[in-house]
């Protein structure tokens, strides 16, 4: 069964920094793009950063680019996210994707095109 399991969530003043992670479990098939996402009350799901991993390339919502790092360690299966200068804008339950197959990197923050989804960290930015 495909698991994937964010920790590192929490609370946290602005400008300050945290790290999440994500455990890839499970998969037998290597996975091309990772992502984080992220839902605040209200709102809908959108894309925070991704990597197409059989690349080796990242991409980074405007919102979040030169604040916030994506990578994935091959040998521990885990993706992370290093979010530094966080803004109470920040806030937000925040989601790791997957998915095993190619596809247009222009498609990557759509939620829609990831088959697997972890249960959410929470994200709390106090001004």
């Amino acid at each position: 069964q495909v698991q994937l399991v964010e920790s590192g969530g929490g609370s946290v003043q602005a400008g300050g920094s945290m790290r999440l992670s994500c455990v890839d479990s499970g998969s037998h098939v290597p996975r091309q793009f990772m992502g984080w996402f992220r839902q605040a009350p209200g709102k809908e799901r959108e894309g925070v950063a991704v990597m197409y991993i059989g690349a080796g390339a990242t991409y980074y919502d405007a919102s979040v680019k030169g604040r916030f790092t994506i990578s994935y360690d091959n040998a521990k299966n885990t993706l992370y996210l290093v979010m530094s200068s966080l803004k109470p804008e920040d806030t937000a339950m925040y989601y790791c994707a997957a998915r095993g197959t190619r596809m247009d990197p222009n498609l990557a923050f759509r939620p829609s095109m990831y088959t697997d989804w972890g249960q959410g960290t929470q994200v709390t930015v106090s001004s």
